[in-house]
């Protein structure tokens, strides 16, 4: 695979998950024990985000605050990746999107309320009207084209559609799965070309 610009392997990483969701999702802990077995001298990091998008960028920011630039790496599934587009508008680091989210202020209005999680359904919070604001603000910031960005993106996404999903990724190497899911239920069968592209140290 052609990266466009000479780097450094990545030493640090980022896994951003997505709405209602939690550092306990399928993917998440999967890239974490590949992550940990493969590559154990990786700085791993993939935080609870609060339900403020302005909030969960905060806290990203000040945890990330020390990482080499040019040696991190961001993974955002669904609107994690969205978070990782705007962190990548922000920082320029690399990123590996999985069935990211184009516009959330535009979907997610539609979900003001009392949520749980996926993972723990007890677990609930409150998504307020004010994050679609935040999430404007935060997409005003996110300019095309990708650099030095990969897309998964299944077409058979029940909650996105892939064609927006394209369209939001001009620029990053994309690879277009025929069917599949939102939760990509076979990511393990993915995650290599996913971690090849990032080039953890």
């Amino acid at each position: 695979m052609s990266v466009t610009s000479p780097r450094p392997p990545a030493t640090h990483l980022l896994y951003l998950h997505g709405f209602r969701s939690s550092p306990q999702s399928a993917k998440a802990r999967q890239m974490a024990e590949r992550v940990a077995l493969a590559h154990p001298g990786v700085r791993w990091w993939c935080p609870q985000l609060p339900p403020s998008p302005a909030a969960a960028m905060a806290l990203v920011m000040d945890g990330i605050g020390d990482w080499p630039r040019d040696q991190m790496a961001v993974v955002g599934s669904s609107l994690g990746g969205f978070y990782a587009r705007w962190l990548h508008a922000q920082l320029g680091c690399r990123v590996a999107l999985l069935n990211p989210a184009i516009q959330p202020a535009r979907d997610l209005a539609k979900h003001i309320g009392e949520q749980s999680t996926w993972q723990n359904p007890e677990e609930r919070f409150f998504f307020e009207p004010g994050f679609v604001a935040e999430l404007q603000t935060q997409q005003n910031a996110i300019a095309l084209p990708l650099r030095d960005a990969f897309a998964l993106i299944a077409m058979g996404d029940e909650v996105l559609d892939w064609r927006e999903m394209v369209g939001g990724c001009v620029g990053a190497h994309i690879r277009l799965l025929p069917g599949g899911d939102h939760a990509l239920s076979d990511f393990d069968q993915h995650m290599g070309e996913v971690l090849h592209f990032l080039d953890l140290a």
